[in-house]
């Protein structure tokens, strides 16, 4: 069943299944709630409550809002942990990466760890050695501009099969459920409004966090030319001894689409030691 939690007249939309201490899980941009299908329910079968959540713009949420920034949907996230009564871990994708840094560091009392998968947490320089060395990193950049500038469907399906290398079981149909989301009227426009914010208020936000924090990165992730070292930097900005990070090699840059169980594997003992049990 999805619920919907209104913000400023718009609304959120997410499903909550399971039952036990809280883990919210938001995903990348140009997606839905639907990319944790593989986790969501794994996590509540293990004893949490789950909510899986459309971040704004996207999936089920409304259209319109203000703003589509880390800053933005960090808020949207702290408010659905104060609604559903925290603390909760945060296990954020991408942006949501990012965004989770944001709620980590300003509502300490409500996330208790953070989960962030192949994350756009700190501010990003063009890497034109990495576009000239690596060929993934190079297709990957170039798609990823043509839908940011140009607006095109089809670039966006061209960006994917490069970042999910493996095709998970199903794969065909995410794909076009992805497809015919963001044919929707202004779904295409929230993609483009986020993938040309900036990640610099979560890369501010990094030594303000007080929780641990687990950065999961794919080795064959387009999004940089050496993924492990951006992992590496993530940590090194997060006060000393919180941060811990993993490599999943051969993932691209949606590892809990493409390797779930190894995703899991990582995220289960790290909520076992984060996330507190009445």
């Amino acid at each position: 069943m999805t619920e919907h939690m209104t913000i400023n007249g718009k609304t959120i939309a997410y499903d909550l299944i399971g039952q036990g201490p809280l883990v919210v899980l938001a995903h990348g941009i140009g997606d839905s709630r639907h990319s944790y299908r593989s986790i969501a329910p794994a996590l509540a079968q293990r004893g949490y409550r789950v909510a899986n959540v459309d971040i704004r713009g996207c999936g089920d949420s409304s259209l319109g809002w203000d703003g589509y920034t880390r800053t933005d949907i960090a808020g949207d996230l702290v408010a659905l942990v104060r609604r559903l009564g925290g603390p909760a871990v945060i296990i954020g994708h991408s942006i949501s990466g990012g965004a989770a840094t944001i709620a980590a560091a300003t509502a300490p009392d409500l996330v208790t760890g953070l989960i962030e998968l192949a994350p756009f947490t700190r501010a990003q320089s063009l890497d034109l050695r990495g576009l000239l060395e690596v060929k993934r990193f190079r297709a990957g950049y170039f798609q990823l501009a043509q839908v940011v500038f140009r607006g095109r469907v089809e670039n966006w399906k061209k960006y994917l099969d490069v970042a999910v290398p493996a095709k998970p079981v199903g794969w065909d149909g995410a794909l076009a459920r992805i497809e015919s989301k963001l044919r929707e009227p202004g779904r295409l426009e929230a993609l483009r409004a986020m993938g040309k914010s900036g990640a610099g208020d979560a890369g501010a936000q990094l030594a303000h966090v007080k929780c641990p924090v687990l950065v999961v990165e794919g080795s064959a992730d387009p999004d940089w030319a050496d993924p492990r070292a951006e992992g590496e930097k993530i940590i090194a900005d997060l006060p000393r001894g919180l941060g811990e990070l993993a490599v999943i090699e051969g993932a691209g840059h949606y590892p809990h689409v493409q390797t779930p169980d190894e995703v899991l594997a990582l995220a289960l003992p790290f909520l076992e030691r984060t996330l507190p049990r009445a």
